[in-house]
Order: structure tokens, then C-alpha cells, then sequence
């Protein structure tokens, strides 16, 4: 399979195909830890998110003794949406149907008139496996999830001197690119784009392949290995670690000479740092995990990347910039300054995929081959979705031979 999707002119469907669409979903998407947002964003008992992976509406809620959890959005009476809105802040969970209402743990508390036989406790709202890393929440809508420790203990140290727990959101953005979500990955997985795309980006981010890239043994520049090397250093976890099937990679990389941050001028975004990096230079650490989500997490600030397929040509990508819970707008930031690099970028980005799309439509559509070095990311990409697919669909093949 991963032969025929990276040379055949019949690739083209994978990009296209409401079939291999609703695979994606069944096998991917619907099995697989899903990023979902920061915990910061949910800042009191209360405080819910909703979000839509495919067929599934998703719940996720602070409740009253501080522990985040995840529901289904569907009330267990008749089946309708109990959150209709994207965010919010409730006392309880309430249908607006019928008024069941259910407390911030999911437990039915109260259904008008359901007769003397009824019991309560076997109508709570169903849950949503969840996990918090370090300050990232992450769901899986399968009832028997993959195991999650792997890339947690892999992740962990990375993240945690980055302080999560301290953040707060200054700005979360929201745009839809009407392509394919590989499409999407295989933009973000390289920057052979970059130079003649992304003006303000490339004043911070360096046009090094091997910063997107990942080498197929692993290794990695001298000139990486040094900076790796410094940053271990002075105690930010740095050095270059992948999963063995590709899923998941973090890696502190470099940003262009004299960068701090990712701003206009190359100076830090914020006054207030989040976390205890001590190299102002330690650059950016990146971390990416299969199917939803990259990540930079910088000394001054941090910013989340959420992908969420809507259709075979349309994708959600979800940014969200974090900074200290204790910086103040105006005073320690200004909030333009902030986001502007990374608006421009996704806009920038958003184009680009959607013309790649319309290109594939054509039936004179056939694949070129990938340069190795400059998008050895994509090619990593592309094997780890062809690979996991044709895994998935292995035991379907065998119980129809």
C-alpha cells in the first residue's frame, strides 16, 4: 500500500474519496489518542469545550473537584446535544430537550417524571477516555484506547519544564481549509515551501531541512547535535527522540541566528516567560503526534496545533497561544505582536493546501517524486499513515479471504 499511495496516479483518491475518508475515521481518528485543547482553557468547575471528531460531539469539562473529563454529547434520554455552543461555563450539565440534568461528572441528578422503577445511576452521561500531559489533554474515542504511557513517558520531561500549569490562553484561532487532512500534514511536514511562502515565518524559523525533516535512521547534523547538546545542557530536554512506528516526535530545534521567538524582529514575544528554559536561544521545541497535532513550545510562550477532518476536502486547524498565567496583556505582551507571525502563516498555509487540493482534482493529476532532503517529513508522514492503514485493514482483508 504505502508503494501504491506515494507513486500510482490512483492516489489521488486518498485526497478526494468519501470511502477512504470514513477509513480514515474508522481507523484512525476513532481509535487513536486525539489532541484536544490545553488545560488552562478550562479555568474553573464549569468551564466546558465542545468539540466533533467526525460522526462523534465530545464534551470536555472541568468539574467541581478540578479533575477534567470527557463526555459524550448526548444526552441518554433521547439522544440530544446537551452543550450546543463551542465553549462555555455552566452550573450543570442540562438538556435543553427535556431537561434532564446531569452534575459536572457526568451522574444523572434529575429526570422529571420517569415514573418509581427508574434508576438514575444507570443513565450518566457516557464517558470519554482522557488523559492530561502536563498541561495537554488529550482524548480517545475508542472504548479500548491504545496505551498512552509511551509516548507520555517519552514526552513528559520534554514538556514538563515548560510549566503548562501556569499558562493561560492569549488568543486561540480557528480556520478552515477546504483540503484533505493529509494534505495538511504534508504542508506542515515540510518547509522546502517556506522561503517563497512564508515571509514573516522565515524571519524566526530556519529554512534547514533537517529542522521539519526526519532522517530515516534517525541521525541527526553536527550542527543540531550541538545545539541539542547545549540545551541538555542548561537543563531543557532537547535532544532528537521518535516513536518506532513514527507517530509521535520532539526534538528542541534551532530557530535562525539571533531568534528568540516568533515575532517580526526576532525578539521575545513576551516579558514574562513560560517556564524555566534558561536558554533564551534554546529555539523552539517541536513536537508532533499523529493525527492531530504540532506544537512549539518556546521559553516566552507556547502554541498548540489542532487538526480535525470535517469532510474529504475540509479540515479545522485549531491554533492556540499560551503565555503566563501572571503576564498582562499591554504590559508584558501586546497581543498583535504576539500572534501575528503565526496568523499570517496559517492563512499562508490555509492557500496553499487549498490550491494543492483543487491541483489534485485534475485527471491529469500524477504524483512526482519527493525530494529526499527537503521533504524527508513528508515521505515520513506518508509511510506512517500508509502503514497504520494498511495495519488497520489487514484483519478485514483475511476474514474475506
Amino acid at each position: 500500500m504505502r508503494a501504491a499511495f506515494r507513486a500510482t496516479p490512483s492516489n489521488s483518491r486518498f485526497y478526494t474519496s468519501p470511502a477512504i475518508y470514513e477509513l480514515d475515521l474508522e481507523h484512525i481518528f476513532y481509535k487513536e489518542w486525539l489532541y484536544a485543547i490545553p488545560a488552562c482553557q478550562l479555568v474553573k468547575a464549569g468551564s466546558y469545550v465542545t468539540m466533533r471528531v467526525g460522526a462523534y460531539e465530545v464534551i470536555i469539562v472541568r468539574a467541581r473537584d478540578g479533575e477534567i473529563r470527557a463526555f459524550h454529547n448526548s444526552c441518554r434520554h433521547r439522544g440530544s446535544l446537551i452543550c450546543k455552543g463551542r465553549q462555555g461555563q455552566v452550573a450543570k450539565l442540562v438538556c435543553p430537550y427535556h431537561q434532564w440534568t446531569y452534575e459536572l461528572d457526568g451522574k444523572l441528578i434529575w429526570a422529571n417524571d420517569m415514573g418509581p422503577d427508574f434508576d438514575a445511576s444507570k443513565h450518566g452521561l457516557k464517558p470519554v477516555n482522557l488523559r492530561g500531559l502536563e498541561g495537554l489533554i488529550y482524548i480517545c474515542l475508542s472504548e479500548t484506547p491504545p496505551d498512552f504511557e509511551p509516548f507520555a513517558q517519552l514526552a513528559r520531561p520534554y514538556l514538563a519544564i515548560h510549566d503548562l500549569s501556569e499558562a493561560k490562553v492569549a488568543y486561540t484561532s480557528t480556520i478552515v481549509e477546504k483540503a484533505n487532512w493529509k494534505l495538511v500534514w504534508e504542508n506542515n511536514r515540510e518547509c522546502y515551501h517556506c522561503s517563497s511562502n512564508h515571509p514573516a515565518l522565515c524571519r524566526s524559523f530556519p529554512l534547514d531541512p533537517d529542522v521539519a525533516g526526519v532522517s530515516p535512521d534517525g541521525s541527526v547534523s553536527a550542527r543540531l547535535q550541538g545545539h541539542f547538546d547545549r540545551c541538555e545542557a542548561s537543563g531543557a530536554p532537547a535532544q532528537f527522540r521518535i516513536a518506532e512506528d513514527g507517530q509521535y516526535r520532539l526534538a528542541r530545534m534551532p530557530l535562525q541566528e539571533n531568534a528568540l521567538s516568533y515575532t517580526l524582529d526576532g525578539k521575545a514575544a513576551v516579558n514574562k516567560n513560560l517556564g524555566r528554559v534558561a536558554l533564551p536561544d534554546a529555539g523552539t521545541l517541536l513536537k508532533f503526534h499523529y493525527p492531530t497535532t504540532w506544537n512549539h513550545f518556546l521559553p516566552d510562550h507556547s502554541l498548540t496545533f489542532r487538526v480535525t477532518p470535517l469532510s474529504p476536502m475540509e479540515t479545522e486547524v485549531t491554533t492556540t497561544w499560551l503565555v503566563h498565567k501572571d503576564a498582562v496583556e499591554g504590559v508584558d505582551y501586546d497581543l498583535k505582536r504576539l500572534t501575528e507571525v503565526w496568523i499570517a502563516t496559517n492563512d499562508e498555509d490555509r492557500e496553499i493546501v487549498e490550491t494543492n487540493q483543487q491541483g489534485i482534482l485534475s485527471p491529469a493529476y500524477v504524483p512526482g517524486p519527493y525530494s529526499s532532503n527537503q521533504e524527508s517529513g513528508v515521505i515520513q508522514f506518508v509511510d506512517w499513515y500508509a502503514a497504520w492503514l494498511e495495519r488497520s485493514l489487514a484483519p478485514m482483508r483475511q476474514a474475506a479471504e
